[in-house]
């Protein structure tokens, strides 16, 4: 009787299991779900950018941790230190315009050149 050595099979998808998993990007949320502006001109940006949520209350979140305004500039900066990224801001629709601009002066004294204020797609 002859049979089939499966093996080399299963090393080759192990391998490429491996290959996908080190290679897909992941993309870190904030934290927290927040409702954000419709606009009819918003775009996709790449997977690798800083995500910031604002709360309706003002807070300020980052991966899943409440770093408020006074956060922003030393989280912002310690991650641009890595690697040069685009800063979204996911503020939620009800939060103040105040908050919003005091989170953006600070993401760009934190050394970021390009922000960006997540949307929902209008369809």
């Amino acid at each position: 009787m002859s049979s089939i050595n499966l093996a080399p099979m299963l090393d080759t998808v192990f391998n490429l299991l491996i290959f996908f998993i080190i290679t897909s990007a992941f993309i870190h949320e904030s934290g927290i779900q927040v409702e954000k502006p419709q606009a009819v001109t918003a775009q996709r940006l790449k997977n690798d950018f800083i995500v910031l949520a604002i709360t309706p209350t003002g807070e300020v979140w980052y991966d899943r941790n409440n770093i408020g305004v006074a956060g922003v500039r030393s989280t912002v900066q310690a991650l641009l230190l890595a690697q040069e990224r685009p800063v979204v801001i996911q503020a939620d629709r009800r939060a103040t315009t105040d908050i919003l601009v005091r989170v953006m002066d600070e993401a760009k004294l934190a050394g970021a050149k390009s922000l960006n204020i997540a949307t929902a797609v209008d369809q």
